[in-house]
Order: C-alpha cells, then structure tokens, then sequence
C-alpha cells in the first residue's frame, strides 16, 4: 500500500512526530510511505519531501493578517504538493493539519475529490470546521455559520477584516460531497465537536495519538536533576508546554497553584516559559523549552504529579508522555485532556477553579501512585505501535 502522510512538520511538534512515527512503521511493515510538509527543518529521508516555500510562507501570514483570509495565499507551495501527489500516486492521502500558513486548502481538497482519493484526515483541532479557529473556546457560531468572530485577533490573527463566515461558507461547500473521505479524532470529546458541525453524518473515527515508550517516554534515571536543581526530598510537579505562559496554555493558573503551596514541601519545575529569568515564588522553577526528548522524559520521570491548565486541548501529548514516564495528571476539564487518564491516574476541576485543584493535586500526592502504575497504563494506551495498527485497519478498510 502506498501512503502520503501530508502534515505542516516533520519529525517536529506534536503532530510532525505522529506523521514521522506512521511512516517509519509503514515502511518497516513493507508497506510505501511518503511525507509531505510544509514547515521547519529540511529533513533528508526516502520519501520525505518538504513542498513549503519559506518566503512563501512567511508572506502569507502577512497577508493573512492584513486581509484576514487564510489558506489562499501559497500558490507555488501547493503546485509543488500537488506535483508530488500525481508522482507518488498513493492509494491513501492522510492528511493532518493543512493550516499555519504554508498551502491552498481548496486546490488540494479538490484535487483529492477530483482523482477519487481514499483520504483520511485527523482533525487535531477545530481549524476545519470553524472560520478559521483552532479552538473555539466558548463560541457556538461555528455551528450555525461563523461570523463576527470574537477570536478574531487570536491565531491565525487578523488586524481588521473578519472573513470567517465567508471561510466557513467556503469549507462547507468544499467538503460537502468529499465522498471518499473519512475523518478521525484523537478524543472522543472532539468527535463530538465534529458531528455537531457541518460535518454530521460523515464517516467519523476516534484513534488516540501515539508516542514513543520504548526509546523515549518511559520511567528514567532522574536523580542527576535533583542535583541539578538542588532538591531533596520535595514533591515534584511539572508543568510543560511550548509556551507555557501564554494564555492559551494556562501558565499564569500553575504560578496561581504554586502560590497555594509556599509553605509546603512541594516543588513546581516550569518547562516552556520564554522569559525564564523572570521573578517567581521561591517554590517554582522555570525553565525554557527543551528540545531534547530524552532529557524532557527525566523529568516527567522526577515528577510526583504533572498539572495542566490549559484553556482549551484536543488531546494533549504531553499528558500522554507524563503517564508513559510515571506521573498521574490533574489539572482543568477543558476539551478532551480528561480522556487521557483513566479516574484512579487522574483528577481533573471546572477551569479556574484553583481551590478545587489545589485539592486535587494534594490528594494525588498524598496517594503515591507508583510511576510503574502509570507507565504501565501510559504504554499499553498510547504507544505508537498501537496507532499505527488503527491506522493501518483504517487505510486498509
């Protein structure tokens, strides 16, 4: 079988590495797997091919915060994807993100219901049924018809003009008759979300992400980092993020949550705060965002218990590599993060509610779940190995 895996990253970002992790085990499975993406590093592999144009790119979130129209400026861009779908010919296109700046959503959609395409598509996020939002929030227009946008400022940003009913408008007529398209979700929450949209009544499947818990996330040596970070015997909570402060990500709610424990013998390490030479409680720790996988696994390993406060997530990995490393989660029952854990590994609070969290973590702490628990559960829900075989009955039906 021949595959196309088409993805803004590769190898890089949450969805990049799930793409990379589908076609390495394509083609160890003797099957043929290519990827097409968009953005970030060159990355010279069979069957790996990098169509974005950078300057193409960065002009396009330019003119897509000057007009407020999205997913229309990378013409070239899109040839060159199209290019390799007629040279590849795959039996499946499995598309997962196809906003951020870097191709034409119409050309490619059309062309895969013109050539009769089997396609799968993992919304990862709300971007292909709202205007033009990832996550909605707490807007309901995007189940009627967008418009007056109250996100209209945030990603993908506009500086004036709110074009999202006519981007709604125009998703909806581009997908109507998709025929031979089957769409799946990482949660069960936005499977929901799907079919109370336009989308009701397709073909739609929930498959849970995958990461890696034979290399990487599993139970670690951590002791280097209690060294490192002058620790003892205090219990550990770890948030992490790639911009963790931000207010989508909820940093400001773990400072908060901190605050609640300065005379307790509890730690909070931050990893993804930009700024980390600002000024914090003597009981946090800031760190920047850490590229190495490895070292992130040690401490999600040195972790008592992990915690987040994100406003809204489709199916956050870094709670899955939280559990595969050993550490139960709390944090706020926003989207699908409460379908990560099973009850006895997680607790989860209304967003905002700091008392009722607070609670939660220290009732997780006090239980002393043993990472070996965790990562058990972490491993037999959430390897890769287990997606790709969902995958792979999924291309093969």
């Amino acid at each position: 079988m021949r595959v196309l895996l088409i993805d803004v990253n590769c190898k890089h970002s949450s969805t990049g590495k799930i793409v990379y992790d589908l076609y390495t085990e394509l083609n160890k499975n003797g099957h043929t797997a290519a990827i097409c993406y968009g953005r970030g590093p060159l990355v010279k592999e069979p069957n790996i091919y990098k169509f974005g144009i950078d300057i193409e790119t960065y002009t396009h979130a330019l003119l897509t915060r000057v007009t407020g129209l999205t997913g229309i400026y990378s013409p070239f861009s899109t040839r060159r994807l199209i290019k390799y779908l007629e040279k590849f010919k795959p039996d499946v296109v499995h598309i997962h993100e196809l906003h951020a700046y870097f191709v034409n959503n119409a050309p490619v959609i059309c062309y895969l219901k013109k050539k009769n395409i089997r396609t799968v598509w993992t919304f990862h996020c709300e971007f292909m049924y709202t205007g033009k939002c990832g996550q909605a929030n707490d807007c309901e227009k995007w189940r009627s018809e967008c418009g007056n946008c109250p996100q209209l400022k945030e990603y993908p940003a506009s500086w004036w003009f709110d074009f999202t009913r006519k981007m709604h408008n125009d998703k909806k007529r581009w997908l109507a008759e998709f025929e031979r398209l089957m769409i799946v979700t990482p949660s069960k929450w936005l499977a929901d979300r799907v079919e109370q949209s336009f989308l009701k009544g397709k073909d739609i499947r929930v498959i849970h992400n995958g990461i890696d818990t034979e290399m990487i996330f599993y139970p670690r040596e951590h002791q280097h980092l209690k060294k490192k970070h002058g620790l003892t015997n205090e219990k550990i909570v770890l948030a992490v993020a790639p911009n963790l402060m931000s207010e989508s990500k909820g940093g400001k709610w773990v400072v908060e949550l901190a605050k609640e424990f300065t005379e307790e013998d509890v730690r909070f390490i931050l990893i993804g705060v930009d700024n980390s030479s600002q000024r914090y409680a003597d009981n946090i720790i800031a760190i920047n965002r850490i590229a190495n996988q490895a070292e992130l696994a040690e401490y999600y390993s040195l972790a008592d218990a992990f915690v987040i406060c994100s406003e809204r997530e489709s199916f956050p990995t870094t709670c899955l590599e939280a559990l595969a490393c050993g550490a139960p989660i709390v944090g706020f029952d926003c989207g699908g993060t409460k379908e990560v854990p099973p009850d006895y590994l997680g607790d989860f609070v209304d967003f905002g509610d700091i008392v009722l969290l607070k609670k939660a973590l220290c009732n997780k702490l006090q239980q002393n779940i043993e990472a070996e628990k965790c990562a058990g559960y972490g491993k037999k829900a959430y390897a890769k190995e287990r997606m790709f075989n969902d995958y792979l009955s999924l291309y093969e039906e």
